[in-house]
């Protein structure tokens, strides 16, 4: 195994697994044993490395794996998660095949599409095991129900595609749009969504396991955590809200510190521009310091002129434009910085901390972002019990 000392000239993400681990036990902890857990491991595991921390969560408990697309099921499947997946999106029905021979759950919402992975199934002699996903107020995917009078209809429709013979309905889900901040909305949303399903089982008909709880409903509405519950940001320790408070009460740890090191020292005299543009000139005398990170790897064009890393447990100010390879940080009133001193995104340095929460909000957006955009050349170096436990490199395309 090469050792992180590999990355320290250039830019990695330190992963901690025995954070999403205790994350993990903290989300049990707040869910009745009977409520199964589906683990939301799509866009690689919120940038964490999908098939790491999947296996981690598999051997930790977790009942289900939820994902975007058929791509990322497979890459589970390859990488040894034999743990029940849903396909929360869109997947074409020529895939039918694939879905049943992977053993993977598909989402379902209306009837032409389900009839056509029906008669897919059927083709093969199989069952396609599905959800059926009810839209009652996201307006995305799912068959609209959000009004019981005017999408009376939905219904109808539903009981169509639960008689379809080549499917094998699993579940029934919603999706919450404003579980983080509108309590009435969220209340209407899951109203409407327990009327459908009690509707369908009126008519005889089993509807299968039920969930609607995404990160911000399995925290702020017990109540509503039904059949199963999927967690997505808290799994990685990060709030659904930007707000520090609500992982601080529940103790959950990030999980993911993005670290670089400084490539090259200079002073520059007053009046010298730095950068692309020179948006930036020195108002004095500069001690300043390269870092080998940049946009391409997630370090936002918008931190140029303004946003703060840590270096020996102090605080520096980006200048100038941020490259796409590199950008240049004022160190003149940090003590003991060399080419050997690493730079804090955002993470831990001694006492000191830079969330990612902060991060998304210099930005003008949430913390799901931030960590999702870190640059598939940015290594993942995997901590476990304490101790460095592998890397996953995309450009070389190895675990170790």
């Amino acid at each position: 195994m090469k050792h992180k000392n590999s990355f320290l000239k250039r830019v990695w993400a330190d992963v901690s697994l025995d954070d999403i681990k205790h994350n993990y036990s903290v989300i049990r902890g707040l869910t009745s044993p009977k409520t199964k857990i589906m683990a939301i491991v799509k866009a690689d595991g919120y940038g964490h490395g999908a098939v790491q921390t999947s296996r981690v969560l598999s051997d930790m408990g977790a009942d289900l794996f939820g994902v975007s697309n058929l791509d990322e099921a497979r890459q589970l499947r390859h990488g040894g998660i034999t743990v029940p997946i849903l396909i929360l999106g869109y997947t074409p029905y020529e895939c039918a095949p694939e879905l049943i021979e992977y053993d993977i759950m598909q989402t379902v919402y209306t009837y032409d599409a389900a009839k056509k992975f029906s008669d897919a199934a059927e083709w093969l002699g199989k069952k396609l095991t599905v959800h059926l996903k009810i839209d009652t107020g996201m307006s995305r995917l799912g068959m609209m129900y959000q009004d019981k009078k005017r999408d009376a209809g939905a219904i109808d429709e539903a009981v169509k595609i639960y008689s379809l013979p080549g499917l094998e309905f699993n579940g029934i889900f919603t999706h919450f749009a404003v579980a983080d901040d509108d309590a009435a909305f969220t209340r209407r949303q899951f109203d409407l969504f327990m009327y459908f399903c009690n509707t369908l089982e009126g008519k005889g008909i089993d509807v299968g396991l039920r969930h609607c709880c995404n990160s911000a409903g399995l925290i702020n509405y017990p109540d509503m955590h039904l059949d199963i519950v999927r967690p997505g940001i808290i799994l990685y320790g990060l709030p659904p809200d930007n707000k520090l408070e609500s992982i601080e009460k529940f103790d959950l740890r990030p999980a993911m510190e993005l670290k670089t090191a400084i490539s090259y020292i200079k002073e520059i005299d007053e009046n010298t521009p730095v950068s692309y543009g020179r948006i930036y000139t020195a108002p004095k005398k500069v001690r300043l310091a390269t870092l080998p990170i940049g946009y391409a790897d997630g370090f936002s064009r918008i931190f140029s002129n303004g946003a703060d890393v840590l270096i020996n447990g102090c605080t520096a100010s980006v200048v100038g434009r941020v490259c796409m390879d590199q950008c240049m940080v004022d160190v003149s009133n940090i003590e003991g910085v060399d080419t050997s001193s690493i730079v804090t995104i955002f993470g831990h340095d001694g006492e000191h901390f830079i969330s990612a929460c902060k991060i998304a909000e210099y930005l003008g957006t949430i913390g799901y972002e931030v960590i999702c955009q870190i640059g598939k050349r940015v290594p993942r170096v995997y901590i476990l019990n304490g101790h460095e436990a592998g890397y996953l490199n995309y450009i070389e395309g190895g675990i170790n």
